[in-house]
């Protein structure tokens, strides 16, 4: 059994998560020890945001040693225990990879600037003049005696790694086979297999689809992450790679189990969560026709293949309780929890975490970094993420006294945290609402609610329908409901052919497999 099928992920920002030593920062005996507040959730996997050595300009994504983890969250052992006691749960744990780019402070990079040529001279993307600029890309130049431009990813501290170009129009650019990309991709093998050996179990990758430069089709990406993929099918079979990419007829394609539905890009997702009139709002007036045409055009290109995730947010999102509140919540979850592909739970989102407006940015966070606030445990100091003095902590605590905790959640029955769990043991004990059973949408149309769909097996289907508005609806519905497995809500009747859902109202149903209503 492959463990990405059944697995529901929990993101995990390290800085942000929990403090075990009073410095104001998460770190890796933190995670350790709340490891049973994950497990119990329902989660049985996790992602965990960059941890190795950085000067932390980008929060880590600009990592400065790929083989070493940062001295803030603990030392490379104490990361190996954390995957130790991970698996000692059934849990699996995926690093953070950051293929694309380095810090200017690596090694590599240093060694580049160098005017001599030497081993790192290619390993980043140079021009070949400090009066010509990567085209479509942003630069560094004149900031060594080396004559050249450099091609930045992101941030201007962060270099783009040299990975070639598929279309080459400039004596500058290298192909993919040529030695100083082919140096980068074995270089990338290397880090993956120092960290599988040390216990990893795969990694979430950072911007997959942007590595070969002047490659409009992705077609010079998609056979590096082949090959990638072939290496990993040969050293480490168990491992398991997921992309951020937003092209799942892409990604897939490469070698990746599951690629990332993104905020940005052509999947709509936000049209659901995060936007002025989101289709989760109970006012209905969103719409999710075009999510819904996006998703089941990239469903079908990707003929099982591979999976399609959507997250409830991650740490460049607005959190989820900043557009939707109370019941549009776990509505939400309703839909996030019952769709197809490992699902990716943001830390906090489980207990209504909301964004904490007005803060300073924090290393490179700008207006997300009110996404990556500290979780919110208890009542006690600093929310009992930190013993530190609150002015040392490494992001503002939410300052509302009225914040969510995860004690207080787990104490209410009502509350969001014990509808999400109570959702996820749905999921994790009906094989037809899993990562990999099919889906079929029923129900759609512009501005229109409730959102239908059949996840089915060879041996069963389960009828969804999720209706956030507070208005009363109805559809025809072909399947008759024979067993009401998950309802939230006042009420779903079943009159023939009609079925008519209440406000604020979702609800997952065995119907009678491979029969219509007449």
């Amino acid at each position: 059994m492959d463990w990405l099928n059944e697995a529901i992920f929990y993101e995990i920002y390290p800085q942000s998560f929990c403090d075990s030593n009073g410095d104001g920062i998460g770190d890796f005996h933190g995670i350790i020890n709340k490891l049973d507040y994950i497990r119990n959730l329902g989660c049985n996997a996790i992602w965990l945001n960059p941890c190795f050595e950085s000067p932390f300009g980008d929060a880590g994504y600009d990592i400065s040693d790929y083989y070493k983890t940062a001295p803030r969250y603990g030392t490379n052992e104490d990361l190996a225990l954390l995957f130790e006691q991970a698996h000692s749960r059934g849990m699996h744990v995926l690093l953070d990879l950051v293929p694309g780019h380095t810090s200017i402070k690596h090694k590599w990079f240093t060694e580049s600037l160098k005017a001599e040529k030497n081993e790192y001279s290619d390993r980043y993307v140079w021009t070949d003049s400090v009066w010509e600029e990567p085209q479509g890309m942003g630069s560094l130049k004149g900031i060594s005696d080396r004559d050249g431009c450099v091609a930045v990813n992101f941030f201007s501290h962060q270099p783009a790694l040299n990975y070639g170009f598929y279309n080459i129009d400039r004596p500058w650019q290298q192909k993919t086979s040529a030695p100083g990309p082919q140096a980068t991709i074995n270089e990338i093998k290397n880090i993956m297999r120092f960290w599988l050996n040390l216990g990893c179990d795969g990694f979430r990758v950072d911007m997959a689809g942007s590595l070969v430069k002047h490659d409009p089709d992705s077609l010079g990406t998609i056979a590096l992450w082949q090959d990638i993929r072939n290496f990993l099918d040969t050293e480490f079979p168990d491992a398991r790679i997921i992309s951020e990419w937003g092209e799942p007829d892409k990604s897939l394609k490469g070698g990746f189990h599951m690629d990332f539905l993104l905020h940005f890009g052509p999947s709509h997702y936000n049209d659901l969560f995060r936007c002025q009139e989101p289709f989760f709002s109970s006012r209905g007036k969103g719409d999710a026709s075009e999510f819904v045409k996006k998703y089941v055009e990239n469903y079908n290109k990707c003929k099982g293949r591979g999976l399609i995730c959507i997250p409830s947010g991650n740490h460049d999102m607005d959190r989820l309780a900043r557009s939707l509140t109370g019941d549009e919540l776990k509505i939400a979850f309703a839909f996030l929890l019952s769709m197809p592909g490992a699902p990716f739970i943001y830390y906090g989102d489980e207990i209504g975490m909301r964004y904490v407006e007005g803060l300073t940015s924090v290393e490179g966070g700008y207006g997300r970094t009110g996404s990556r606030s500290p979780m919110q445990w208890d009542d006690s100091e600093n929310a009992g993420f930190s013993t530190a003095e609150a002015n040392q902590l490494y992001i503002k605590i939410d300052p509302d006294k009225n914040r969510p905790t995860a004690k207080n959640q787990i104490e209410n029955p009502d509350s969001l945290y014990n509808e999400v769990k109570k959702l996820i043991g749905i999921r994790r004990n009906n094989k037809t609402l899993q990562n990999k059973a099919k889906i079929t949408f029923l129900f759609t149309g512009k501005k229109k609610y409730p959102l239908v769909y059949l996840r089915s097996t060879e041996s069963e289907k389960i009828l969804v329908i999720i209706n956030p508005s507070k208005q009363n609806v109805s559809f025809t519905c072909e399947y008759k409901i024979l067993e009401t497995i998950y309802q939230f809500g006042k009420g779903i009747h079943q009159g023939g052919n009609m079925i008519s859902i209440d406000g604020q109202s979702a609800g997952f149903f065995r119907v009678e497999y491979g029969k219509k209503v007449k």
